[in-house]
């Protein structure tokens, strides 16, 4: 395999990496986690006991 043969595919393999990380991250970022339904704070109403 020739030199120039050689560092085409190498600069082909590390974009084609490059991008795939990027799409990686950019879904991670994107993924939203589960939200729990309940309040983490309850306030009292006026005519519910002390």
């Amino acid at each position: 395999m020739s030199r120039l043969l050689a560092a085409a595919l190498t600069v082909a393999l590390g974009a084609a990496l490059a991008v795939a990380a990027a799409l990686g991250a950019v879904a991670l970022l994107e993924a939203t986690p589960d939200q729990p339904d309940t309040p983490l704070i309850t306030y009292e109403q006026a005519g519910q006991g002390s």
